[in-house]
Formats: C-alpha cells, structure tokens, sequence
C-alpha cells in the first residue's frame, strides 16, 4: 500500500484541482480525500508537497512493436510519465505475417536497424494472429499498457502475399477482400482499437527484394480502405490514417470517408496539424477543415498534433524528409554508405538533387532551407555549430553544393539539426487548443537518431504553465491534463485517462519547478539490446518524481525501478471499450 500526500490532484476530467492525499491498494486507487488521511501500518508514505498528481499520460501514436519485444519496460517512455503507449501505427503491426517481410515493412520506414528487427522478429515470433499476438504481449513484462491497432500493411501482405500487396496490378479478389476483412474482424473482436492506413508514397520499404517501393497499404485503392471501413463503422472503432503529407490532396478522401450524414460517423485521426515552416498558413487550413468536417459534416474527426518543436537531427542525409523527393530518395536506396557518397559527387545526379531541391512548386513539407540548420558532429571540428549554409558562403559555392560536398565528404559522420515546424509560441497554443486536434503523435520507438518525442505530454505541461507564469493563461491546466489523459482515452475507448477511486491506479507525480528548459535537453542514449546503437532522446529526469502503473512503482526520481520490465504486474494489454 502507497499513501501519496498533500499532492495537488488533477483527476484527468477538467474539474478544478485541489489538495489532497491518495491511496493506492492491490492496484487500485482506494481512496482519494481533501482532507489528510492516516497512514496505516506498513503504508510506504510519499510526501508531494508542491507535486502534481495526474493520470499516467498516453501516447496514441507509438512504433515501438520491435522494441517491446527485446526491452518490454518501454522505460523511455515511462520515465517520462507515460503509463499507456499504443502500436500498430502508419499500417505496421507485428500482429500477422512473415518475420522477414514484416522487417522489410518497418524498418526503413521507422529509420531502425532492419538487422536487428530481423534478429528480433525471427527468434521471438511465434504468434500470426490478433488473438495470439494480444495474448504474447500479455505474456511479456509489460512497463506500460499497451493498445493496439490492426496494421493494414501487414493484413493486406498476409492475404495477398508481398509481391501481389506491392503491385497497383493486382487485382484483389471479392474473397481476398473478405479475409481481409475477417482479419480485422478478429482484431476487434480481441479489444484492437481499429484499423491503420498509410498513403504517404515516400514511406519505403527496406531489404533487397522490393527496396524503395512504397508500403503495401499505399498500393490500396481507396474502395479496399472503404470496405474494411464498413466494419469499423459498424462496430465503432478508429480508422488512423497517414494521409500523403506532401501533396495534402487526398486528406479530402479521409474527411469525406469519416462524415456521418445519413450514416454513423467513423472515428478518423490522421497525422499531423503542425506550423510548418515553409508555409506559415497551412495549420490555419487544415484546422478549419476539420472544425468545418465535424460541425457541417457530423464527423468524429481528429487531427494528430504535437505540443514542442518539431525538430529533426540527420546523419548525412539519411533522414526521413529526404524520401520527400526523388533525387532524395535515390540516395537514401542506396544502403552501402560508400556507393552513396560516389553517387553525390556524380555531377548528373548533383545537377538532378539541386532541381528537386529549389524547386518551390514540386510538393514538400521539409523547408529546404540550408541557413536553418546547424551542424553538431562532424570529423572536422571548425565547422560545428554552423549552418550548412555558412559553409557554402565560406567555400565560396551555393548551400546545396556545400552540402552535397559535405556528404561527399563524410557520408552519415555529419550530423546536423534543424526545426521543421512549430517554432512559433502563439501558433503552438492555437493547435493545442483545437478541439479537432488530440495530443499526441510522437513516433516513440521510431526514428531513433532524427527524432525525440517521448516526453512531449511534459512539453505540453511547459506550455501551458509558462503561459500562467507569464500572465496570459490559453488553458487551465486542468484543461491541459485532460488533453493528455482522460480525453485521449475516452475517444479511444480505453481504461486509463482518470484518476478515481476503483480505478487502476496509474499515475504520475510531476514537479512544476522543473517544467523548464531541461525538458529540451539533448542526450544519446545507448540501446544496450541493439547492440549499443545510440538514439536521440531527451532526458529531464528532475521534472517526474514518482510513475505508478498498476499500483506498482515504476519510476522514483526520474529513474525506472530495476523490477520494470523484468517481472510481472505493471501493464497489461488495454482492449478498447468503445462499439462492440
């Protein structure tokens, strides 16, 4: 038993906080008071003056399938407070198909060392069924909850096979799409939260035998996305879409597809609304398309968001937006670092890359703005900390040659960093205040040396209390909690989001003197079970105290317990609530 006093308690709805103790019980919040309540025999008692106590956060939007599977605590995400993370996103779910196809689907696509998915996938997986797969991960160690998606990347190779799932040729039989459809039916039925889709083109696959082709979800016709639709509809469940981010034109098929006129609404999440930096207007766009999308047209429609900086490290250019285009994603084909540095010293494909590059009309969402980088490694040491730009001017050349040079130079040993989109504060505080808009989209287990999202539920915490410090209060900080908790679990249909008496006691406990700058403080940490390879992420271990999970600790001062992810008894497999 665990008696948490004088915390300052945000129960995850948006009623007003307050002062009081809580008791945690055999898993359970037994007891939650304004008034001090005694310690009893043997109680460990944890004194949170001055601490806020919320609902464990969740993170909707996770690639973490292959990392669960090796390292189950998930204590990247935990230490920062998260109690419930989500896989099977962007189409990619472990659930269904063949070890080897299914790391050719998710590793070049989530920038993780296809090796070590293949290594994990071939020894560990014995399961090719929702069912199965929902009762493996119950099986595991859990560090958080854990909920999930059916991927359709991985339903439709399983029925089609690979090659015929990466062929706009083949023609999919009325019976194909049938067991298609039984098996998200069976998904379902075992508590998945829905289906998930990707149309973005410059989402790859990796391996030798279809490299550089896009996803199988994105060789769909959309009439394969509506059939399996007509089941998420009727049992209300959630469609997660990744819509082609680059032309933004077919985020008219998703908007339409939700609408509830004549029909029940399908609960639809796409990613992501953000400030891009290249075009200043666009959020202002796509937030009044979905406001319009769920008031005229009945829909139950969220956009993803995050509440920080989108930022971004590169080693060379080996990096996710470079897919974007092709004289990009030519380079990024070639999986030996040495033929990719020939490549760009070649002066056909130099003269291509620098056309593709400046040209504003083709479709984008990375700036390609070279004065807006900076870089942080490389071999030689006069040119940390300038812009890739900076160099030019000193070498006399324009940017792009400059960092094609660079590359050609030193290949993935030149590292730098940039700011895609949210830089602006008051921008910022307009997404997040959306109520088209659910909090979350961090690609957690993903990107590991481009990108670090894992602790944005704190980011969001920072915004808001920054906004109260400096006396122009967006939110209430109630209202900034239930974003992060009770909301997200209530339009996912799962258990978790609120604290209460009787419920599972996730929770975390959040000092608000340490919601500050350290929360943007770069660390690469090692991954002892990919053999030492070293992913971006941020550290802020002073910010979050205490993180119980299932009236467990898992975290006390900012480091997990060495229990996590070794025994038993904190997650477990969440199965949505919502339809039947």
């Amino acid at each position: 038993m665990t008696l948490i006093q004088n915390a300052r308690i945000f129960n995850g709805s948006k009623a007003p906080s307050f002062i009081g103790d809580i008791r945690l019980e055999n898993g359970q919040i037994s007891e939650i008071s304004k008034q001090p309540l005694q310690p009893r025999a043997f109680e460990e008692t944890v004194d949170a003056t001055g601490l806020w106590a919320m609902p464990g956060f969740i993170d909707f939007h996770t690639h973490y399938d292959a990392e669960i599977e090796i390292s189950p605590d998930l204590q990247e995400s935990v230490r920062h407070g998260v109690t419930t993370i989500t896989l099977g996103s962007c189409s990619l779910s472990l659930a269904l198909g063949d070890p080897v196809d299914l790391a050719d689907m998710f590793s070049r696509v989530e920038a993780i060392p296809r090796k070590s998915v293949l290594e994990i996938l071939q020894s560990r997986k014995t399961w090719n069924s929702a069912e199965q797969y929902r009762n493996h991960l119950n099986d595991l160690p859990l560090g958080p909850n854990v909920t999930s998606f059916a991927g359709h990347s991985a339903i439709r190779t399983h029925v089609l096979g690979l090659e015929r799932a990466l062929s706009r040729r083949a023609k999919v039989s009325r019976e194909e799409l049938g067991r298609m459809n039984d098996h998200l039916e069976e998904a379902l039925d075992n508590g998945f939260l829905g289906m998930s889709i990707n149309t973005l083109v410059w989402d790859k696959m990796d391996g030798s035998r279809f490299r550089s082709r896009p996803l199988p979800s994105t060789f769909a016709p959309w009439s394969e996305y509506k059939f399996l639709n007509r089941t998420l509809r009727r049992r209300g469940k959630v469609f997660q879409g990744v819509p082609n981010v680059s032309t933004k034109v077919n985020v008219i098929m998703f908007l339409l597809e939700t609408m509830g006129i004549l029909r029940p609404a399908l609960k639809t999440t796409v990613i992501s609304l953000m400030d891009v930096k290249y075009d200043p207007h666009l959020y202002k766009v796509l937030s009044l398309m979905g406001r319009l999308t769920n008031t005229i047209l009945k829909s139950d429609f969220r956009l993803q968001a995050l509440p920080e900086p989108f930022d971004l490290y590169a080693d060379g250019m080996d990096v996710v937006v470079f897919e974007e285009f092709a004289a990009g994603a030519a380079a990024n084909h070639i999986e030996d670092e040495y033929e990719r540095r020939r490549l760009v010293q070649n002066p056909e494909y130099r003269n291509w890359f620098r056309k593709q590059w400046t040209n504003w009309f083709l479709p984008r969402v990375f700036h390609r703005n070279f004065k807006e980088t900076k870089i942080v490694e490389a071999p030689d040491p006069t040119l940390l900390g300038k812009s890739i730009d900076d160099v030019g001017r000193e070498r006399g050349v324009d940017s792009v040659t400059a960092f094609l040079d660079l590359v050609a130079e030193y290949g993935n040993s030149i590292r730098w960093y940039t700011v895609m989109a949210n830089h602006r504060r008051e921008p910022l505080e307009k997404i997040v205040s959306l109520p088209d808009v659910l909090i979350g989209f961090s690609d957690a287990g993903a990107h590991l040396r481009g990108m670090a999202h894992y602790n944005f539920p704190l980011r969001m915490l920072k915004l808001v209390n920054d906004s109260h410090r400096d006396g122009r209060p967006f939110m209430s900080l109630e209202h900034a909690v239930h974003r992060l908790t009770g909301e997200i679990a209530d339009w996912f249909g799962i258990d978790a989001g609120y604290l209460g008496v009787g419920r599972r006691a996730d929770l975390v406990l959040v000092d608000p003197a340490k919601l500050d700058d350290s929360l943007a403080r770069d660390v690469e940490a090692p991954m002892p079970f990919l053999d030492g390879f070293k992913r971006w992420v941020r550290r802020n271990d002073d910010t979050v105290k205490q993180v119980y999970i299932n009236g467990r600790l898992a975290v006390k001062n900012g480091i997990p317990v060495p229990e996590l992810g070794q025994k038993k008894g904190f997650g477990q497999f969440l199965g949505s609530q919502i339809g039947y």
